[in-house]
């Protein structure tokens, strides 16, 4: 049943915060506590113990699979990771001409050319549809990074885990499994996190009953916004221009006088620390001791103590992404598709929840406007 709202001419406090627009069982965020459940399960448990092949299949039907539906989601993802040879040619053609998360979107809306369904859009099609997406964002982000630098894209392998054939596509080498196992964590943390923009997006479209596709562009084009999916990336762009752990304290006195807001710190949600952002900690740790780089690390947690010792505002799941992607070797124009290369996941759940109880999402505003003015014809203005 739809959530009772009580209509009010007092305003929202500004972009909806704490108005509840729906009901939901995928994704429970309890920030008081800093606790996040992805239908019912802790995320801590999950990065202990899951994968992200598994979290989809509890992102999409509510429950753990069973060994057996596990294999057989495993195993239509791997099927699945070609993408279509249109696709290669228009990521050809636009690779050097468009930013990643443009290339991603353009080439995403294309990946309905070969769907076979056609207007079909019950759960079942609609599920094929997901494993499609899910199974070749890596491949196209892959495709277009090694476009843009003027190599050839690589084939994916079917013997290989999801992050690390994506790493594999990425540099034509099989990565370190440790690494391997490390991005694949970091892609269950980011896969679901209730009603983001990004999300409640694309639940907007398919509230229309538009299709899956539409709906996952609208998600891809919100989650485009440095306010969003692009603060990790911002994140490190703030590390590389300071440079080493010496010049921390200056940069951070000189941005807090200039009262510029430092990326990766206080986040809507989280009133204490995000819970995904004390196991990014450690695997920026780890990834600094394996490549034998601490610069990153060393800026980065001196950057936390001091921001928290002078505002008292923790991080969140951003700030040592950042560091973390990077130490992997991944270029930081790239951290926002790898966040969209997880949360398709996410946002599918939730278009495949919002279809089925479906009611068009139509919120109203308050008039703040004149009333009541007469028309001036244009001669007498």
């Amino acid at each position: 049943q739809p959530v009772q709202m009580t209509q009010s001419k007092v305003a929202p406090k500004g972009g909806l915060e704490g108005v509840a627009v729906a009901n939901s069982a995928i994704g429970k965020i309890d920030g008081t506590v800093g606790e996040l459940r992805y239908c019912g399960y802790l995320i801590t448990d999950l990065a202990d113990h899951s994968d992200f092949t598994e979290t989809v299949y509890l992102l999409w039907h509510g429950v753990l699979p069973t060994k057996g539906q596990y294999d057989q989601l495993k195993a239509e993802l791997c099927a699945k990771r070609e993408i279509p040879a249109l696709v290669v040619d228009l990521l050809r053609r636009i690779a050097d001409k468009q930013a990643p998360m443009d290339a991603l979107r353009t080439a995403a809306s294309l990946l309905s050319i070969e769907d076979g369904g056609g207007d079909d859009a019950d759960r079942e099609a609609n599920l094929l549809r997901a494993v499609r997406l899910t199974a070749q964002f890596p491949t196209i982000v892959a495709a277009y990074d090694r476009l843009r630098d003027g190599q050839e894209p690589i084939a994916p392998r079917d013997d290989l885990g999801h992050a690390a054939n994506f790493l594999y596509m990425l540099t034509g080498e099989e990565p370190n499994g440790e690494i391997a196992k490390m991005l694949d964590v970091c892609l269950v943390l980011h896969a679901e996190h209730g009603f983001n923009a990004s999300t409640f997006a694309g639940r907007v479209t398919a509230a229309t009953l538009s299709d899956m596709y539409s709906a996952v562009c609208s998600a891809i084009g919100t989650l485009k916004g440095p306010l969003h999916g692009g603060a990790n990336t911002a994140v490190m762009q703030t590390l590389q221009s300071i440079g080493s752990a010496d010049g921390v304290e200056a940069y951070l006195d000189e941005a807090l006088a200039r009262k510029e807001k430092v990326m990766g710190f206080g986040h809507r949600v989280y009133k204490v620390v995000d819970p995904r952002a004390i196991i990014l900690r450690k695997f920026s740790q780890r990834t600094a001791e394996i490549t034998g780089d601490a610069r990153w690390f060393e800026m980065s947690t001196k950057l936390e103590g001091l921001m928290k010792e002078r505002k008292g505002i923790d991080m969140n799941v951003d700030f040592y992404s950042a560091s973390t992607y990077y130490s992997m070797g991944i270029k930081p124009d790239l951290f926002t598709p790898i966040f969209a290369i997880s949360r398709v996941s996410g946002w599918i759940a939730h278009i495949l929840e919002q279809l089925a109880n479906n009611r068009l999402i139509r919120p109203r505003s308050n008039w703040v406007g004149q009333d009541s003015l007469d028309y001036v014809f244009i001669d007498q203005r």
